[in-house]
């Protein structure tokens, strides 16, 4: 079996997402749950393709939510640089979320949770929190039900649900769950109670158990595991969770890393920029053209393929041609990289005017009404 690590500060290796659900014990996205979500509406690409795959208690929340109980949405972003297609993924789902459901939502800038964990100052984290939340704001998100949570502005609403938190949990708890050592300052070792904190504030918020849905990366699991096992201790509903695959990187990598910058598209990077990384992309393509148009190219492990199924093509139709022309050698690697490059630009020219936009009401958008 090869060896893979997934944890919420670091992915490495060839993901098993079969065995990563094992051993995490979530619930496969299966045909029957996809038939429930389709009453609600068209099912977003994303869960007909299998990239929001496993769940936790989804079905209870369904239920709830069709005899008239709203539920809280709920995702974060932990900012350490400059937001990427790999965070924006998730995001996208969650605005699809909302819109399905109608729902309010909690989005939670973990400024403390970097500044503990990597070698930024707390001015660092703050700065890079307001930039990734512009991207945020410019996918839609509605503005009158979306809350953006920075945990140290909001920390006088945050810390008396943390501590709560923080009294069911015990040391050798977080020890087997995160890994800690003796060498991990006690910074890290609180901050699972941080990441839980926004699961039960609509609670406490509207004086009564409100049900969460968290859809975010599997990699989160290991703290929302803690969120659900303290939760009926503290008579908070378990927040149920949708958990997605990890975007890839141009690299071949199963994770788009922001350590990366070459096999990383940024939100804010130039369509030359795009170009010149899109062209060094990992493809399943060979060593010439001849053998290519003979021997077919290999679209499951072509990262220019993948960028199509997980983010730029939503026409099931067109991506099955995709695949039939690569493994028939009928198209070229070059031909594929040039036309994801228009489409990436094409998105990025469109949301980076949203960004500038995003600027107007970022102010108005916050919990507890700070200032950036």
């Amino acid at each position: 079996m090869t060896e893979f690590t997934v944890t919420p500060w670091e992915v490495t290796g060839d993901i098993d997402y079969d065995e990563l659900q094992r051993k995490f014990g979530t619930s496969p996205i299966d045909d029957e749950v996809l038939r429930r979500l389709s009453k609600y509406g068209e099912l977003h690409p994303m869960l007909k393709r299998g990239i929001f795959y496993s769940h936790r208690d989804l079905i209870p929340l369904l239920d709830s939510y069709d005899k008239g109980d709203e539920f809280m949405l709920y995702t974060g972003r932990g900012p350490s640089g400059n937001t990427h297609l790999g965070h924006m993924m998730p995001w996208i789902f969650n605005k699809w979320v909302q819109d399905t459901f109608k729902v309010p939502m909690f989005f939670q800038m973990t400024d403390d949770e970097k500044f503990l964990f990597k070698d930024l100052t707390l001015h660092d984290t703050r700065n890079m929190a307001y930039e990734n939340a512009l991207d945020f704001i410019a996918l839609g998100f509605d503005t009158e039900k979306t809350k953006i949570i920075l945990d140290t502005e909001c920390i006088k609403t945050l810390y008396p649900i943390a501590l709560k938190v923080a009294k069911k949990v015990t040391f050798s708890t977080a020890k087997a769950v995160f890994g800690f050592e003796n060498s991990s300052n006690i910074g890290q070792i609180f901050f699972t109670t941080m990441q839980t904190a926004p699961a039960f504030l609509a609670s406490e918020i509207y004086g009564k158990q409100m049900p969460c849905l968290i859809p975010c990366g599997i990699d989160q699991d290991p703290h929302f595991r803690v969120t659900r096992d303290v939760a009926p201790g503290l008579n908070y509903p378990k927040p149920s969770m949708l958990y997605c695959k990890m975007f890839p990187g141009l690299s071949g990598a199963d994770k788009m890393s922001s350590s990366d910058e070459n096999a990383t598209i940024y939100t804010t990077d130039t369509p030359k920029a795009v170009k010149k990384k899109v062209g060094r992309a990992f493809t399943g393509g060979c060593v010439s053209v001849e053998e290519q148009r003979q021997k077919g190219g290999n679209p499951d492990v072509c990262a220019v393929f993948k960028y199509n199924y997980y983010m730029f093509e939503h026409d099931d139709k067109k991506l099955e041609e995709m695949i039939h022309k690569c493994r028939n050698g009928e198209i070229l690697c070059g031909e594929c990289k040039q036309a994801l490059t228009e489409k990436i630009n094409v998105f990025l020219e469109d949301h980076q005017a949203k960004r500038e936009e995003a600027k107007e009401v970022v102010d108005s958008m916050t919990f507890d009404g700070f200032k950036w």
